[in-house]
């Protein structure tokens, strides 16, 4: 999709199924997104990605067509993200570690000179990794083997003793798998019960409680309440996205994530969270005071319309204003110019009259007089202009007077 158009090619994650899922209304609701001639409808243009970097560097390639993609808080560094906005965060993604040990761990510091398997390259669970693990002194290159499994190939190491521990999100994290990891013994589900100094410190991450029972009742599991932090998942857009898309986009992110979940409260999301990208404008206006007046109270093909109507009216409407403003100038001059040709006949024949006293003369000139009054009657005229009217019609007559009695006295 070329940018710029009314149809989002968005990209998810990692054969991503699981931003997929969590979105699979979104090409149902964009069945509603017209192109701009309201004539023809698409649907979302949906390519897989390696995950939120990838996504990153996608937004920001102006050669490839995608104007929205999820990205996880946390993950831009050194990106440049100037041409980029956020439509608000979507929904939390937490971080599960699982490991093998006889007694529980509770630092991550306590994972050095271990194998872990932290996410393939590209991923938001490698690099959130990376960035907690340099925190605790454990560093690429070390003593710790970093290995780029995910999913149920790092659960699958895990099981067989091949791997300590494994660090998994989204879709590496699905409520089946955590179950099965729970329920195999010697495994454990890291227990960060220093959320709330890594929620301070990095300040895209969140402190979640996992309830005791909340995996599975009857077998009481996990066992206890466990804590966890998890980034946001953000809606990026590149900052030429059309302000309708924003709108439908935020609206079906409210429908997909507004519910209540084991690790969020209703209506929690969609929400204007910064963390490294500025909330556009339009999903500021819309998080304050939901859609225009426009879509709101009309169907959408003709709120676009309307909508690029007022685009395209409003520069011509401000360059019209001066000129506008000479209109009642030029109407006033347009009613005094008629009002100044007739004394401009006026002034001719009275130097007429009084340069030439024939009797023959003054006949013609009273022809011409009656010629002029005539004119002046059947001459329309404002309201606003009636006292010139009427004092033309004055000098008419004294004029015909000088006329009459330069006559009489010859």
């Amino acid at each position: 999709m070329v940018r710029n158009s009314l149809c989002p090619a968005r990209s998810a994650g990692f054969h991503n199924d699981y931003y997929r899922r969590r979105w699979q209304c979104v090409p149902h609701r964009s069945r509603q997104i017209p192109e701009h001639t309201g004539a023809q409808r698409h649907n979302v243009k949906d390519p897989a990605s390696q995950g939120s970097l990838e996504n990153l560097q996608r937004l920001n390639d102006p050669s490839f067509q995608v104007d929205v993609g999820f990205v996880q808080a946390g993950v831009a560094g050194c990106v440049r993200v100037d041409a980029l906005v956020s439509l608000g965060s979507v929904f939390y993604e937490p971080l599960a570690v699982f490991y093998r040990n006889a007694r529980p761990v509770y630092r991550l510091s306590q994972f050095s000179g271990k194998r872990l398997a932290i996410g393939a390259e590209g991923s938001g669970t490698r690099a959130l990794a990376l960035t907690l693990l340099n925190a605790n002194g454990i560093e690429s290159g070390g003593k710790t083997a970093l290995l780029d499994l995910s999913g149920e190939d790092a659960a699958r190491a895990l099981t067989k003793h091949k791997i300590d521990a494994a660090f998994l999100m989204g879709d590496s994290a699905t409520p089946p798998l955590m179950r099965e990891l729970l329920r195999t013994p010697g495994i454990r589900l890291f227990n960060f019960i220093q959320a709330e100094a890594y929620a301070r410190r990095f300040r895209y991450l969140s402190r979640l409680e996992l309830p005791m029972g909340a995996l599975d009742l009857g077998k009481n599991s996990p066992a206890q309440n466990l804590y966890l932090i998890a980034p946001t998942v953000e809606l990026i857009a590149r900052d030429s996205l059309h302000p309708a898309i924003s709108d439908l986009l935020i609206e079906a992110a409210r429908e997909v994530h507004g519910g209540a979940t084991l690790l969020q409260r209703a209506g929690e999301f969609p929400a204007p969270l910064e963390h490294g990208f500025r909330i556009s404008d339009d999903a500021t206006r819309y998080y304050k005071s939901g859609k225009s007046f426009l879509y709101r109270i009309l169907p959408f093909w003709l709120a676009s319309l309307a909508d690029r109507a007022v685009v395209l009216l409003v520069p011509v409407i401000v360059l019209l204003l001066p000129g506008l403003r000479l209109v009642p100038t030029l109407y006033r001059w347009r009613v005094k110019a008629r009002i100044y040709r007739w004394y401009g006949a006026l002034i001719g024949l009275e130097r007429d009259a009084l340069g030439n006293s024939a009797p023959e003369r003054r006949k013609e000139m009273l022809k011409r007089l009656d010629d002029i009054e005539n004119g002046v009657n059947n001459m329309k005229m404002p309201l606003a202009f009636a006292d010139q009217f009427y004092v033309l019609r004055e000098h008419i007559r004294f004029v015909r007077d000088r006329v009459t009695t330069t006559a009489s006295g010859s």
